[in-house]
């Protein structure tokens, strides 16, 4: 056996979000800007990196729609590749968007701007009202059903339980944990506390390697894979690698989140995957062959 344990990532792994996550950034937007994104910004905000978090996904996406307004008239492709060459995240889209906008547009632009409205819209919509009341305690902003009931199992029973019994199984996510505890149940996977983070547990994010080398040491695992849906997941392994040199990391790549077919397969790739599987039900036969 080549992997001592086994981390996966639960969005686009062991569930199904573009219903429930990437449906409430685009109608995030929607409701407060009253403007659609194009098609395929969310991926494009993913690929570039330093977007774990949904929220400040929903924040540079919101950045990139005031700008336009004020005269932004590149693409989100050119747009996220710039944020990308800021080493990602919501911090590259802020300077992105300051040095193509004059100082008076700017000022429009972060007085529009409005991150904790558009934080509670996004928790209206993906978690409904009764969660939202339970989750968030407080009032939601509208009544909703909650998207968070739109997240189809992508794991099978059969091969959940090959993994379980042939490895360590850990969980790492940029999911609050109250939410990865609700993914979890619905997959029937229960995972102790310390072999598990979540957006709670630690502050740097994916694909900083901290959680990942936790992991590994709680586990006191040689060889370690870590699964997931993004880029930044992939990276994850590979920086794990760089700053752990005693262990081996492997990072491989599923096409069940935004990265599909063989364009998603050179991503993953280029990236530095050392694996790429359809779904993470063909784990169990891969491993066997790194």
């Amino acid at each position: 056996m080549q992997v001592d344990a086994v981390v996966l990532d639960i969005d686009g792994v062991l569930v199904d979000v573009a219903d429930s996550y990437r449906r409430a950034i685009v109608e995030s937007i929607e409701r407060v800007y009253d403007e659609t994104l194009p098609a395929g910004a969310i991926q494009a905000f993913k690929n570039a990196g330093g977007f774990n978090n949904d929220w400040e996904l929903t924040y540079a996406a919101a950045l990139f729609v005031l700008a336009g307004r004020e005269g932004y008239d590149a693409d989100v492709e050119r747009f996220t590749a710039e944020i990308a060459d800021g080493d990602g995240g919501l911090a590259a889209a802020e300077a992105v968007v300051a040095a193509a906008l004059s100082e008076e547009e700017h000022d429009r632009v972060r007085a529009a701007w409005d991150p904790p409205r558009l934080r509670r819209v996004f928790q209206a919509l993906y978690l409904g009202s009764d969660r939202y009341r339970e989750l968030e305690g407080g009032e939601p902003p509208f009544e909703s059903v909650g998207y968070i009931h739109d997240e189809p199992v992508l794991v099978t029973e059969g091969a959940l339980a090959r993994l379980q019994g042939e490895y360590d199984l850990g969980v790492l996510t940029g999911r609050p944990a109250s939410e990865a505890d609700i993914a979890l149940d619905r997959v029937g996977l229960a995972v102790p506390d310390e072999h598990r983070f979540t957006m709670d547990d630690w502050e740097e994010g994916k694909p900083h390697p901290h959680a990942l080398v936790t992991l590994a040491e709680r586990f006191d695992a040689d060889r370690i894979a870590f699964v997931g849906d993004t880029l930044d997941d992939v990276r994850t392994a590979v920086n794990a690698r760089e700053v752990d040199t005693g262990r081996e990391y492997y990072g491989i790549g599923v096409l069940t989140g935004g990265l599909r077919g063989s364009e998603g397969r050179e991503k993953f790739v280029a990236a530095g995957a050392d694996a790429v599987v359809e779904t993470v039900n063909d784990l169990s036969a891969l491993f066997g062959d790194l």
